[in-house]
């Protein structure tokens, strides 16, 4: 695909059409998108657990009992069972495996992250997530045609400085537009 729009360091807002439950009024961090395809983490949707669960399955010591209460999220529907971690470039260690989204925001998924975290040594904002949203190459091209999402610029206070009920209505106002508003798809012209 020439010419291509790609969404590295956005967030996409499901539409309010979109009443997929996976994707019902999700916000969803764009990580990594190309001409392969495309993965992003839900920022919204809590898991049933806190991290102090997730230290305790991987035998983790925790110090930090802020750590242990944060809230893990739903990443997306792709492999649940694995780790992502959101989180800010400050006082960021050398993770085994980082991905930099842009200057100021990295996705981490090895262990030493989380050990880190648990120790009250971890970067200094993050956002555990269990599992990952994917398209295929094309597939959120066409999504973003069909009016599925709406696209907005990050805001770091959107991803972890909000309430996670607030995310999807924030996210939008970030472009002036209130999401709760939007009812009908609009056409193209």
């Amino acid at each position: 695909m020439h010419n291509a729009t790609y969404l590295n360091n956005q967030f996409i807002i499901a539409m309010p059409a979109l009443t997929d439950p996976i994707f019902f009024h999700t916000v969803t961090y764009m990580c990594q998108h190309n001409e392969d395809g495309a993965l992003g983490i839900v920022i919204n949707r809590l898991a049933n657990m806190k991290l102090g669960e997730i230290f305790k399955q991987m035998n983790i010591s925790v110090t930090s009992e802020t750590a242990a209460n944060m809230p893990v999220f739903t990443g997306g529907p792709v492999q649940q069972q694995r780790g992502f971690v959101l989180h800010t470039n400050t006082n960021s260690g050398k993770w085994d495996m980082t991905m930099a989204v842009s200057d100021a925001i990295s996705l981490t998924t090895s262990r030493d992250v989380i050990e880190a975290i648990a120790a009250g040594e971890g970067p200094e904002q993050y956002l555990v997530a269990l599992g990952y949203a994917g398209w295929s190459e094309g597939q959120l091209e066409k999504e973003m045609l069909d009016n599925t999402w709406l696209n907005t610029p990050f805001g770091k206070q959107v991803l972890f400085d909000t309430s996670i009920n607030m995310r999807w209505s924030a996210a939008a106002e970030q472009i002036g537009i209130n999401i709760t508003q939007l009812t009908a798809p609009a056409g193209h012209g």
